[in-house]
């Protein structure tokens, strides 16, 4: 793929996982759109750089805790909780139905149902208030989201597509392992720098989130025998709350 052809990518990922208008105008280039997996987790370096400035900025006139609302609900607006919405409908069908294409038909369903409900509002519960207690919270929420992201990009490299059709169906290509280096080499910086001030704790966090993943991705092999772009989000959305509780971790 050209050096063109990668900006095409990038500013097709960014209109795709977030509201954000891409640097390059929409080319209706198919292969673009395909490959934007790739940048799945640079995407998730720009939506954690752009939650923690909002907290940054935030924290100078707020106390911490309305800072950090303020970062999730910025971060929110920036991706149009597609994120958040695929935990729901993945925790909906994987909680209210047991046959895989039930579960399938209940995630395509867009209303909210007991589970879904009761999962958002517990994860989001989650991210709160792990949030409040980390110390280093601008670094934490650029490399959780960079960090969940690419357990999101792991998931979709190791499992089928699980639909015939469906919003994640332009994606379904496998990724090469010259883009997985290139999505690891991005979520780098924010975390050799959590390594740096708090090596124990950010071990942790990356286990934590890897953990969560594993378990979601036997989940989805099990239950539907691959994955569907609700499955991504769910993914994402835990392996996040998962890091932040890792960074949490204290041993006496």
């Amino acid at each position: 793929m050209t050096t063109h052809s990668q900006w095409e990518t990038f500013s097709e990922a960014i209109r795709f996982f977030t509201r954000l208008p891409g640097p390059m105008a929409p080319s209706g280039n198919a292969d673009a759109l395909a490959g934007a997996m790739r940048y799945f987790s640079t995407v998730g370096l720009i939506v954690g750089v752009i939650a923690a400035f909002a907290f940054g900025i935030t924290l100078f006139f707020w106390p911490k805790t309305l800072a950090v609302l303020t970062a999730m609900i910025v971060a929110v607006l920036v991706t149009g909780a597609m994120h958040e919405d695929g935990w729901s409908d993945m925790a909906d069908g994987f909680g209210g139905a047991c046959e895989r294409e039930k579960t399938l038909d209940v995630m395509r369903d867009s209303r909210v149902g007991n589970f879904g409900a009761i999962a958002l509002v517990l994860l989001l519960a989650a991210r709160f208030f792990t949030l409040i207690e980390i110390d280093l919270v601008i670094v934490a929420l650029v490399a959780g989201h960079a960090v969940s992201r690419l357990c999101a990009t792991g998931v979709f490299h190791l499992l089928d597509y699980a639909r015939p059709d469906g919003k994640a169906a332009p994606f379904t290509d496998k990724l090469g392992k010259s883009d997985l280096v290139f999505a690891t080499v991005m979520t780098l910086p924010p975390v050799l720098l959590l390594l740096l001030f708090s090596p124990l704790q950010s071990i942790l966090a990356l286990l934590f989130a890897a953990g969560a993943t594993f378990w979601l991705y036997r989940l989805f092999k099990r239950r539907i025998g691959g994955y569907t772009g609700d499955c991504l989000g769910a993914v994402q959305q835990l392996a996040e709350v998962a890091f932040y509780g890792g960074l949490l971790c204290r041993f006496s």
